[in-house]
């Protein structure tokens, strides 16, 4: 049986609003001073603008990448359904989205385990 926290799926609920509000403000405010197509490739080098945003660039995406590789090999092991789901808000809305939004899928396929086992 794998142990659980009751209150932690909560705690990734709460991440996974935030993770789609607090980017979103950001892309709006983007789009409000650069012009309303989504330019990508101004986005990108604002993103790399200075030391300061390439560290956080480069970190976003070295740590980005490690958690995606480990939630595809998470989802298999676990035999969760509808991985497609985070896979596509990771690119349509944001990672800080998707990361939370598998995590608490994580939590609710782990109770589902759970009660399968009691059974």
């Amino acid at each position: 049986m794998i142990r659980q926290i009751k209150w932690l799926k909560w705690v990734y609920l709460l991440l996974v609003i935030l993770g789609a509000i607090l980017p979103t403000l950001a892309n709006i405010e983007f789009a409000k001073s650069y012009g309303p197509a989504f330019d990508i490739q101004l986005f990108l080098e604002l993103a790399n603008n200075n030391p300061a945003s390439q560290s956080l660039s480069r970190d976003l995406f070295i740590g980005s990448t490690a958690v995606f590789v480990w939630i595809i090999s998470e989802s298999k092991r676990l035999e969760m359904k509808n991985l497609w789901i985070v896979i596509l808000t990771t690119f349509t809305i944001a990672f800080a989205f998707s990361a939370p939004l598998f995590l608490y899928l994580r939590e609710l396929r782990i109770e589902e385990m759970n009660r399968n086992q009691t059974i």
